[in-house]
């Protein structure tokens, strides 16, 4: 058998033997001989395989199910330019801690700086994105491939060094790319990785009684989630949860954004934070205060500190019993304004972005799961009522991006095998279009986009580039081109042209009706809505929770 079948075969087995489930693949010429192992490992029921024709989406495609998963899923590409298009999966990865793998087909070395077509410096090519990579070649032998695999796996996983991220395993092959002949052999299939050990748990710190304290949340996993409503509830200590941190359910308290803008939050001397808090300016200013104490439980050998003066960074804490006091007064104040959010947006005359994210939320039961997208989306849900039994909550939180959420929520559906629901903008699904392209060869998951379409990106409304005075005078016009960007993108043709269903939403009944359906299949729910007041909407939520005058 020639060097590089042999050579690609050593690598899917080790892939397989290092506990990969999925290979998320994209057609070209130099990752033949991996695309023809992963078949075979295919066909023999050992490998569940995946095919995306753009690179981007299947970059994402493979973080989703690592997401949902929790376990390592290598994305492979042909060489050149198809490398780079999967960097904004991996940097995304790099920063929430998931174990995706691009898996890069590469050219003989000898070939680099010789104008050979598709050749370019890909060792490398991630930079401090990746936890670790292998460079591999024909004559790295079966042992090297078995190491080098079990290295770059086990420190994606996190195994070793609780800083679970992205890997490379960079593959050069030569020609010929295909096998010499057909074959029966499939004991390559068949392989021992080494067997590592994982790093042990961390150490409980026990933190003393005094400061009037809260637990915050940030993005997490569901694990994240789970430690930080026990720490806040076992203690009695007021619970804020993000809609990203799989907290908000229980103690957590639905207003909390709100009410960090109120007098009650200024009373606060010390802050545990969990996950990654970089939703909300008010959560911001909260770490930043030189008054407030910041204890960080980190998840690995890498923490968050937007303060910049945390004064413990610890694996897990324990908290004395608070004050029944203080906690009563922030649940008493989040009753009053959770209320009133939902009152004032009930008395709007059309629906708005916060009142789609509510009834969204409420709508996905415990066993499916529900992605919320970056931008107005996220921030929507952050004012929605906490759930008793609430899904799975996923969110590209890491860099925050709006690119690859249609991807994403497509490989969750996949790896998970439970149906999902992606509360999504215009704009998003505009960017990650070739998302919704998944071939007739290909498995499908149940899922359901619930696209907020205000045709541009709302955000800017609430923010300083908001403000009328910057459009207007010399600046006349600039909002809507540079900011909110409009698009006119008809959204029932998008869908048709890849083969999703799509159905307009006309209004609240219409909205509960449409989400009351089990998600089956994928379906696009469209639901139009100005953004034209959305400045203004956002001035009065806030002004809930100021004193008059």
């Amino acid at each position: 058998m020639n060097p590089s079948t042999v050579l690609a075969r050593a690598v899917v087995g080790q892939l397989l033997a290092n506990g990969v489930e999925h290979l998320v693949v994209a057609p070209g010429s130099r990752n033949t001989p991996l695309l023809l192992a992963a078949h075979r490992a295919a066909a023999a029921g050992r490998l569940r395989l995946h095919v995306r024709i753009d690179e981007r989406v299947a970059g994402f495609t493979a973080y989703g199910i690592a997401r949902a998963t929790g376990r390592p899923v290598p994305v492979l590409t042909t060489s050149g330019t198809a490398v780079g298009n999967l960097l904004p999966a991996l940097m995304e990865a790099a920063h929430t801690g998931v174990p995706l793998i691009a898996l890069s087909a590469d050219r003989p070395n000898g070939m680099l700086d010789t104008g050979a077509n598709q050749t370019t410096h890909q060792t490398g090519i991630f930079g401090g994105f990746v936890r670790a990579e292998a460079n591999l070649e024909a004559d790295s032998g079966a042992r090297a491939v078995r190491h080098q695999v079990a290295r770059v796996l086990a420190a994606a996983t996190g195994l070793r060094n609780r800083q679970p991220g992205p890997g490379h395993l960079n593959v050069r092959l030569a020609e010929p790319l295909v096998p010499d002949a057909a074959d029966d052999d499939l004991s390559w299939l068949d392989v021992e990785a080494p067997a590592i050990a994982p790093l042990g748990a961390g150490m409980l710190t026990e933190l003393g009684p005094g400061p009037r304290t809260v637990v915050l949340v940030g993005s997490g996993t569901q694990a994240t989630g789970a430690r930080a409503r026990r720490t806040a509830e076992e203690a009695g200590v007021p619970l804020l949860a993000g809609p990203a941190s799989n907290a908000r359910t229980g103690s957590a308290l639905a207003g909390y954004r709100l009410l960090l803008e109120t007098p009650l939050a200024e009373r606060i001397e010390r802050v545990v934070v969990y996950g990654r808090p970089t939703l909300s300016r008010p959560v911001m200013r909260l770490l930043a205060r030189p008054d407030v104490e910041v204890i960080v439980v980190a998840d690995g050998s890498e923490w968050s500190d937007v303060g910049l003066h945390a004064a413990v960074v610890a694996d897990e804490v324990r908290l004395p019993a608070g004050d029944p006091d203080w906690l009563s007064g922030w649940q008493q104040a989040d009753r009053r304004v959770t209320a009133e959010v939902a009152g004032l947006l009930a008395a709007q005359p059309a629906l708005t972005g916060p009142e789609i994210a509510a009834a969204v939320v409420a709508s996905v039961p415990p066993e499916d799961l529900l992605l919320l997208g970056n931008s107005q989306p996220m921030r929507d849900a952050d004012l929605a009522p906490t759930l008793a039994v609430p899904a799975m909550v996923l969110g590209n939180r890491g860099l925050s991006g709006i690119d690859g959420l249609v991807s994403t929520a497509t490989g969750a559906g996949i790896g998970s095998g439970r149906p999902v629901t992606a509360l999504i903008g215009d704009v998003s699904l505009a960017h990650d279009a070739g998302g919704l392209l998944i071939g007739p060869t290909e498995q499908v998951p149940d899922l359901r986009v619930v696209l907020v379409n205000d045709d541009g990106g709302s955000i800017f409304h609430t923010l300083e580039q908001g403000d009328p005075r910057y459009d207007a005078g010399a600046y006349e016009g600039a909002f809507e081109r540079l900011f909110a960007t409009p698009h006119g993108l008809d959204f029932a043709a998008l869908a048709g042209a890849y083969g999703w269903r799509h159905r307009r939403i006309g209004g609240r009944e219409d909205l509960a009706e449409a989400l009351a359906a089990p998600v089956q299949g994928r379906e696009l729910l469209e639901v139009p809505i100005s953004r034209a007041d959305r400045r203004d909407l956002d001035t009065r939520l806030r002004a809930l929770v100021r004193p008059a005058g």
